[in-house]
């Protein structure tokens, strides 16, 4: 019986690791957090029985402290903010699951390999701010980071008995988001509505605007860099807009292994919590007899700029995707609440990549400042 913990597990991510987990009989659940979904993560409390769980603010805390007092469920330690989510991180279990979104992850995520546990990441946010910080850490302690992200997880079975050497090439597919063929006049008035409403994939608010900018990709291309050790320019990405390969590996011979499936998050969730091996589930299967066609074009990187934005900030490095990060959640967050229109998301992260003077061979603290910096700037631009 492996233990693990979820961080995020009311989210898209989180409750589909759940579900992972109650088709597994192999796993036991030590730990969840939540920031605000109070009710949902009492029911998961109810189900799956935690030893500990950790709540956004002090006051969510207390309103889960009554609803377990008044549904007689004891034996539960509750904490809460940014210490709570180290107490997650840091507790008996063996596999994080780490599905926070933003900036929010990077600590937990290292206390996490302090403890030398196994990292099944959904954060991207951590290493495209501190790539080079964690995985430096993760391979002194000896923890395994095996990425829960559709595409890295194809890329990351694609290596697997293959030479880092032979790698020609990474190409990362991308669904091309909702608004694929539209030009930036077409994207002035766009609303949240329309800008959440992902065609292939269920997924929370923050990584699908990120999917409608096109922003996503360029964090998965950062990512891609530190996880696979691997120069940006060969890490290629392509708008593929059935999203049935998640990506795909070109070795110097020419040959290309691809990594094929149902758009379902369940499968990569279940392949990183059960790595080496792989467990039998209940998802759709892949139909080849009903598929009508596979196609391919280029992104536009005119009219998303946001892929040119995260390849530039990783080109300079320092603190300058963390920069770009910062920039993007605070934009993404002020356009959920309708204070900034669609294209003034990637407008917001130029001005900040501008504006920032970088930091090369930043230390953690470099790091946390130049996002605490890109936050209030971001905010002033609105005010």
């Amino acid at each position: 019986m492996k233990k693990i913990s979820i961080l995020g597990s009311t989210g898209s991510i989180g409750t589909q690791s759940l579900d992972v987990v109650r088709n597994n009989p192999g796993f036991k659940v030590e730990g969840l957090s939540t920031n605000s979904s109070i009710d949902k993560l009492y029911e998961q409390i109810e189900e799956f029985g935690p030893r500990h769980v950790s709540v956004g603010t002090e006051e969510a805390k207390y309103e889960l402290l009554r609803k377990l007092k008044d549904g007689g469920i004891k034996d539960v330690e509750v904490y809460s903010g940014e210490s709570g989510l180290l107490e997650i991180a840091r507790d008996e279990s063996e596999i994080l699951i780490t599905s926070v979104v933003g900036m929010v992850g990077l600590l937990p995520t290292l206390a996490a390999i302090e403890k030398g546990k196994k990292i099944a990441l959904a954060n991207k946010e951590t290493l495209v701010t501190a790539g080079e910080i964690v995985m430096k850490a993760a391979e002194e302690k000896g923890s395994e980071i095996i990425p829960v992200d559709s595409e890295h997880s194809a890329i990351f079975q694609c290596l697997n008995g293959e030479r880092r050497s032979e790698v020609e090439r990474i190409i990362l597919t991308a669904s091309g988001g909702p608004f694929r063929g539209r030009k930036l006049d077409e994207l002035k008035n766009i609303s949240v509505r329309e800008a959440l409403n992902h065609p292939n994939w269920s997924m929370g608010s923050k990584i699908s605007i990120d999917s409608a900018t096109l922003m996503n990709k360029g964090l998965e291309m950062i990512e891609a860099k530190w996880l696979f050790d691997i120069d940006m320019e060969y890490v290629c990405p392509i708008v593929h807009p059935q999203s049935i390969i998640h990506s795909m590996v070109e070795f110097v011979d020419g040959s290309i292994m691809a990594h094929m499936g149902t758009p379902d998050m369940r499968i990569p969730i279940q392949y990183a919590l059960t790595y080496p091996y792989r467990a039998r589930n209940n998802v759709e299967k892949l139909d080849f007899l009903k598929l009508k066609s596979l196609t391919f074009e280029e992104p536009d990187r005119d009219t998303f700029k946001a892929i040119r934005l995260a390849v530039d900030s990783a080109n300079v490095g320092g603190t300058m995707p963390s920069v770009l990060n910062a920039a993007n959640e605070v934009a993404v967050e002020l356009f959920l609440k309708e204070k900034i229109g669609f294209l003034d998301i990637a407008d917001s992260v130029e001005a900040a990549m501008e504006a920032h003077t970088v930091k090369s061979k930043p230390s953690l603290e470099d790091i946390l400042e130049a996002d605490r910096w890109t936050r209030e700037f971001v905010v002033s631009r609105r005010i």
